[in-house]
Parts: structure tokens; C-alpha cells; sequence
């Protein structure tokens, strides 16, 4: 299959990000994106995780080039509040790697430290393990030019909120139209098919390669070449959002560097403050609430935390939650919605879609550089397939651990069987449930390369506790256990404690973050 003329149908985020991918990397390429000129973005990605800056750094893109045309504000953490138990005080996920490097064990001291000092709160094991949680906990920024916070790299382990729809625009008008690529805005009423998949759109636009970011209407590789859709229902239980916007009261008080997720009654609710205003939404699932009610519960949440909606549009989104069964099917490939959706939890929409460009461009990237085979298209499904499984069992990883009772949609959430997988005892391609199971059982210790560890932590399941050592160990009586814990392990804990405030000492000599974005970003 040539690639050599390339046209994508749909904007929006997914769209002009696929555009600027493309054009980047492929600039002697043919390359035309094609929208409606009626169709409304979905809206609900305004909040994205760390891997952004690689697909960020592969087009060339600092943070002060689309940040002041964004709405932008940095992002350091994803908080979740009542997912373990309602009133569980919550806890953070901050992106990054460990400051631990100190510390006889690394990371693993932590659980050592809690069997010692049982009233310990959960939450200390990231404010003992992450720098950069004193700037999370006082609203602070700073590049950390000098290293003053151990390992905290600002070009790694910063992410961002933003206006999806304004960045779409934003490289559109910046990256995409300046460099080459075309845009029409018209809509496509029909699609002529042949042996190849796609043979044009309209009956006049035809392309080698034709991709789609139509969203959940997928309309090329759903609607046209029927590639069946793999449903995720059974293991992440949402399938309908409200979604608005809510003005500040207290913009430097509310702009906060993380964004916040709060589980309530058949769901739970993102907050994500921008630099204009806060974004926000409930997530839930129509099985357990009628849409009116779920709006109802999602305005008395909104009471609670004291923002006024009284000027807000309230937009109901229903969301397609699994992956087609390939997402490379003859000429087609699908990026976006339009290939898959786990939900909004862990921000998770955008990451996909620049994931699996990065895959796209590899096996486009290989050889002559215009031809694509089959294998080709069998190597990027089985790559793209397997992260987004992993991704989806980490995002029900947050309801599997979850001891919530109060209401039907929690209790059956901890009656649910997250993976036949791990029941039976399967092995499988992907980390995921069966790994995070190991892990905890097996192994006695989490991989620091992703964000289980620290939703493990925060759901309390904890990889090494009294009965593992009892286990494991000679020691069986617990108070000698505890004799050597603190005799092996004590400088580690008052290593933490120092840390702890030393972290705090410097992230409250910085500025806040409302202030630096008002003086470095948006010029106010």
C-alpha cells in the first residue's frame, strides 16, 4: 500500500494533531484534511498526563509557543478523592520518577516506614518519594533549573490543561496550513469502496491513505469497512458524561497543578483549571442513574465545592468505551475516538492519540518510506491494541481496588470479575491486571516505571506488610519484626521526614503558579 497522498477526515484535536504529526515528519507527502464545517467537538480532553512532551519535542513544540493560545496551566499531579471509600481524604498521582535515590531501598522503604508507624497517612508515601509534591501541595512552579528538587525534570514530568478545541486550532494555524497541509471544509455524504478499503470520499477526493478522526462515529473504519468493536463494558463501568465550564472565584487560591477527580454517587467528577476558567464533568454510567438525575447529582457536587454554574451550558456526551478489533484495516487507520476510548480517567484521550501516531510513524518511517504491507499494519495494531489494554486495566485498576458500599453502582463495582485473565491464570502479551497481581503477591514490589504504585498506595493495597515479612522471613513475632525494621531502616525514615520539608522550604520560594503563568505565559 503507497502512503504517498494522505487524506484525514475529521478535526478537531485528533485530527490536527494527526495532520501536524504527519506533515513534520513526512513533509514531501500529499496531505489534506478534510471536516465538516458543522460537526462540534467533543470537548472532554482538556487535560493531559507527561508523555505528551515527547510527541510535543518530536514536532519541535515548547510549552510558550501553544501555552498562551490555549487557556494553558501546568500540571503536576492527578488527585482522586472518595475512589477507595467516601471521605478516604484522598490521595495524589504525581507524574515523574522517584526522588528515592537516598534511601537504603529506594521506594520500597516507604512500606517499612508504614508497618512501623501504622498511623502514617497513605498520602505520605508520595510526599516522601516525589519532589516536586511541595510544589503540588502549595500551587507553586519553577523550571528547577539548578536541580534544586532532586530528579524533578520540568521538561519530563510537567504536563498541562488546556482548551482541546483552541489547541486543535492552534497547531492548524501554527504547524499544519503554514507547512503544507490542505484543508477543506465540507461534509462527506458518501464513501465509494473497493478491494483496497477507501477509494474516495465524495466521489472526488481519493487518497492512498485515509485516516480517521471522525470520533465515536467512525465513520470510515465503523461505518464503511465494518471492522467490529471490542466493547470494555464488563471491566470500566462508566458510559455518559456532563460536561461545563465554571468561572473562578478565587483564581489564584483555585489554580491549582493537578487535576482533581472526586468518585460520588454513580461515578465520579474531573476538575481541570485552566488559565480562563475550570473545566469539569461527570463521568457516569446510565445503567445506575437516568441522565436527569446524573446532572442533578453533578449540580449538587458543583454546590458543594461552591462554583457558581448559574451562566453554564451543561453538554451530555455519551461515550463509546472499548477499541475496534483493528484499528489499521486495508487503507484505513483510525486515530482518536475514532479507534478507541477507554474513558476520561487518567487523561487518557489524548495520550492514545499521540501514542499511536508515534506507532503510525514508525512503520510509515521504515525503508522507502511510501509503501506500507500487511505486516506492517499487523505489527502497529498489536502494538497500539496491547498499550491501550494496558491502559484500560490500569484505569479499572482504580475501580477494582475501590471499597466503596454506598450505593448499588459501588457495590457492584466490587462484586465485578475485572479479568478472566487473572482468574485463570492466563498469561497475556500486556502488563495489566495479572502483572499488577504478581507484583503485589509474587514479587513483593511494585515497577516503578508507571503509575500503579502510587494508585496502589492510595487504594491501600501495599506490596509489603507485616504478614509478607512474617512470611518470608524467619522473624515470625511481630514485635521483633518491628525491632529490625527500625534498626535496618530508620535513617531511611528520618531521611524522609528531612526531605519531606526540604521539598516544602524551596517549592514555597517559588512563585505561585498562578503568577508565573500570568508573568511568563499570558503576559497579563
Amino acid at each position: 500500500m503507497k502512503t504517498n497522498k494522505i487524506i484525514i477526515v475529521g478535526g478537531g484535536s485528533a485530527g490536527w494533531m494527526t495532520a501536524a504529526t504527519l506533515i513534520k515528519k513526512f513533509s514531501n507527502k500529499d496531505i489534506t484534511l478534510i471536516e465538516s464545517p458543522n460537526t462540534p467537538t467533543v470537548g472532554v480532553g482538556e487535560s493531559t498526563i507527561g508523555q505528551i512532551n515527547d510527541w510535543l519535542a518530536l514536532l519541535g513544540v515548547k510549552d510558550e509557543d501553544f501555552m498562551p493560545y490555549t487557556d494553558a496551566s501546568y500540571k503536576l499531579s492527578i488527585r482522586f478523592e472518595d475512589f477507595y471509600k467516601k471521605g478516604d481524604g484522598g490521595f495524589h498521582y504525581p507524574f515523574g520518577i522517584q526522588s528515592d535515590t537516598d534511601y537504603k531501598g529506594g521506594h520500597r522503604d516507604w512500606f517499612f516506614k508504614k508497618i512501623l508507624y501504622p498511623e502514617i497517612p497513605y498520602t505520605d508515601y508520595v510526599d516522601s518519594n516525589y519532589s516536586q509534591m511541595g510544589l503540588v501541595h502549595h500551587n507553586r512552579i519553577f523550571k528547577n533549573e539548578n536541580n534544586e528538587l532532586p530528579v524533578f525534570n520540568f521538561n519530563r514530568d510537567v504536563a498541562y490543561h488546556f482548551d482541546a478545541t483552541k489547541f486543535g486550532l492552534w497547531l492548524k494555524d501554527h504547524l499544519c496550513i503554514p507547512n503544507g497541509v490542505k484543508h477543506i471544509k465540507e461534509d462527506i455524504v458518501s464513501v465509494e469502496k473497493n478491494d483496497e478499503g477507501i477509494q474516495s470520499l465524495n466521489k472526488k477526493y481519493k487518497a492512498d491513505f485515509y485516516i480517521d478522526c471522525t470520533g465515536f462515529k467512525s465513520l470510515l473504519l465503523d461505518k464503511n469497512l465494518n471492522e467490529p468493536f471490542n466493547s470494555l463494558e464488563d471491566m470500566l463501568p462508566n458510559n455518559k458524561a456532563w460536561a461545563t465550564r465554571v468561572p473562578y472565584k478565587n483564581k489564584e487560591n483555585q489554580l491549582e497543578p493537578f487535576t482533581n477527580c472526586t468518585a460520588i454517587e454513580n461515578g465520579w467528577v474531573w476538575n481541570i483549571p485552566s488559565w480562563e476558567r475550570i473545566g469539569t464533568g461527570y463521568v457516569y454510567s446510565d445503567k445506575y442513574v437516568s441522565d436527569e438525575q446524573a446532572l442533578q447529582e453533578f449540580k449538587n457536587h458543583l454546590d458543594k465545592k461552591g462554583h457558581d454554574y448559574s451562566n453554564s451550558d451543561f453538554k451530555n456526551i455519551k461515550m463509546r468505551v472499548g477499541i475496534h478489533n483493528r484499528i489499521f484495516v486495508k487503507n484505513v487507520c483510525a486515530i482518536g475516538l475514532s479507534a478507541g476510548f477507554i474513558e476520561p480517567l487518567e487523561s487518557n484521550g489524548l495520550y492514545t492519540t499521540h501514542e499511536f501516531l508515534y506507532k503510525l510513524v514508525r512503520i510509515m518511517n521504515r525503508g522507502d518510506k511510501d509503501t506500507i504491507s500487511q505486516y506492517d499494519k499487523d505489527m502497529f495494531n498489536s502494538s497500539c491494541k496491547s498499550l491501550f489494554l494496558e491502559f484500560s486495566e490500569f484505569v479499572a485498576a482504580h475501580y477494582a481496588l475501590s471499597h466503596r458500599e454506598d450505593t448499588k453502582y459501588w457495590r457492584d463495582i466490587n462484586n465485578r470479575e475485572y479479568s478472566k485473565n487473572l482468574i485463570n491464570l492466563n498469561p497475556q502479551f500486556y502488563s495489566g491486571f495479572v502483572h499488577f497481581t504478581f507484583s503485589k503477591m509474587r514479587d513483593y514490589k511494585y515497577d516503578m516505571s508507571g503509575g500503579f504504585a502510587k494508585i496502589a498506595v492510595g487504594m491501600r493495597n501495599l506490596p509489603i506488610d507485616m504478614e509478607t515479612i512474617q512470611h518470608s522471613d524467619s522473624i515470625k513475632n511481630e514485635n521483633e519484626v518491628l525491632s529490625v525494621i527500625k534498626k535496618e531502616y530508620l535513617e531511611s525514615f528520618n531521611k524522609m521526614e528531612f526531605n519531606k520539608k526540604d521539598w516544602n522550604d524551596i517549592a514555597l520560594k517559588q512563585d505561585t503558579l498562578y503568577n508565573y503563568l500570568k508573568k511568563n505565559i499570558h503576559n497579563e
